[in-house]
């Protein structure tokens, strides 16, 4: 019996140590063989919603967009919410340079996260671009959600 449990402790750090070095080698390779990196600015909350803007730069690449996901689940008893119409905003631009662009929409929601599709372009290396990204329905006005990133040289 001692043996049994001598030697699931041993398989037991040896598996934990393999899981632990996959992710780590796994992200490496995902970095070197795409050269695309995505940062999200800080989630708003904005009644029981979390708008976020991302920003995923490949090379002199910056593709911005907008993901919406419930703030938290609802409360023990509460239905899950009813769909609802959100009217979108998303700006981009190179700070102290050009504009990127900017889309607006209507995106349905319910409880599952959903991303809306933004701007981008060819932006110089060692430049900051900022994103911005806003969320509004009846009646509540929209609280924009912000990304600064500067473009790797």
């Amino acid at each position: 019996m001692r043996m049994n449990r001598l030697t699931l402790t041993a398989a037991g750090i040896a598996g934990a140590a393999a899981l632990l070095a996959v992710p780590a080698q796994a992200n490496a390779a995902q970095t070197t063989t795409t050269g695309t990196t995505v940062t999200c600015g800080a989630s708003g909350l904005q009644a029981g919603l979390s708008p976020k803007v991302c920003a995923e730069v490949t090379g002199d690449s910056v593709q911005l967009y907008g993901r919406i996901s419930l703030a938290g689940p609802p409360s023990p008893g509460t239905p899950w919410p009813q769909t609802v119409e959100l009217l979108t905003g998303l700006s981009g631009n190179v700070v102290g340079g050009a504009s990127l662009g900017s889309v607006s929409g209507r995106t349905l929601f319910t409880a599952s996260t959903v991303q809306v599709p933004g701007v981008g372009g060819t932006v110089p290396c060692g430049s900051t671009v900022h994103g911005s990204f806003s969320v509004a329905t009846y009646p509540w006005s929209p609280a924009p959600v912000t990304v600064d990133v500067v473009v790797p040289c």
